[in-house]
């Protein structure tokens, strides 16, 4: 169990005991949000999304998440938030090779699939998670998915939303896309073929959710690291 840290009210001066959260890693090892014991709490007067989440590494697997920020709040009516420990980066040997790219060379030569329709393109999305190495890949429900479930492929570890549109994905797809994820304790990707809107590229930067894009010939490009980071991490 998570040991209790102190907690000092600054409006009305009071002392609590504090539980930090603990949630489940994809690993399936508990983990628990790191709180600082001597950090002074800051005043949470306004919340933002972004402000509400913070990078925990799991001690178990080494994997570095996105997990809620905690807060605790005081009897007088006043919430703040919990300072918390740092991610701080592995090190790694300067003459290892990454085992990822290891991997990946190893793979066959990924074979597209034309787009001509909506089903084309979670057909092609569907055969580049295959060839990423998830193999139990499938289609909940009809094809394409219905766009209110926000998943369009599932396969162990991973959930994929495919956007055939000639928008931009939004952000809201992104972020539901997320919690799909975290709910399942799998990555999240997403697959686009107009690309995606400013604000959504930059909130799957921060939540580190692999954006790929799309032309019709069926090809995905990374494009962002967590996108080539999953690619190179990927079963071959």
């Amino acid at each position: 169990m998570a040991k209790s840290v102190p907690v000092h009210c600054p409006t009305c001066h009071r002392e609590h005991s504090f539980t930090p959260p603990t949630f489940p890693c994809a690993c399936g090892a508990p983990l628990t949000v790191p709180v600082l014991p001597e950090a002074e709490a800051e005043l949470l007067a306004h919340r933002t999304w972004r402000d509400s989440w913070v990078a925990v590494r799991c001690p178990s697997c080494d994997r570095q998440g996105q997990w809620p920020r905690p807060e605790f709040g005081c009897s007088c009516g006043t919430v703040v938030r919990l300072p918390v420990e740092p991610v701080r980066e592995p090190e790694r040997e300067p003459a290892d090779e990454p085992a990822p790219r290891r991997r990946a060379a190893s793979r066959a030569v990924f074979r597209p699939v034309a787009i001509r329709t909506e089903r084309d393109a979670v057909m092609a999305a569907e055969r580049y998670v295959r060839w990423l190495g998830f193999t139990d890949v499938r289609r909940p429900g009809t094809c394409p998915a219905p766009a209110a479930t926000g998943v369009d492929l599932r396969a162990t570890g991973l959930v994929a939303r495919v956007d055939p549109t000639t928008l931009p994905t939004a952000l809201r797809d992104i972020e539901c896309l997320w919690l799909h994820g975290l709910l399942d304790s799998a990555d999240a990707a997403c697959f686009s073929l107009a690309g995606y809107a400013p604000d959504a590229r930059c909130r799957a930067d921060d939540l580190r959710l692999p954006l790929f894009v799309m032309d019709l010939t069926g090809t995905p490009r990374a494009l962002n690291e967590w996108a080539d980071a999953l690619a190179g991490r990927a079963r071959g």
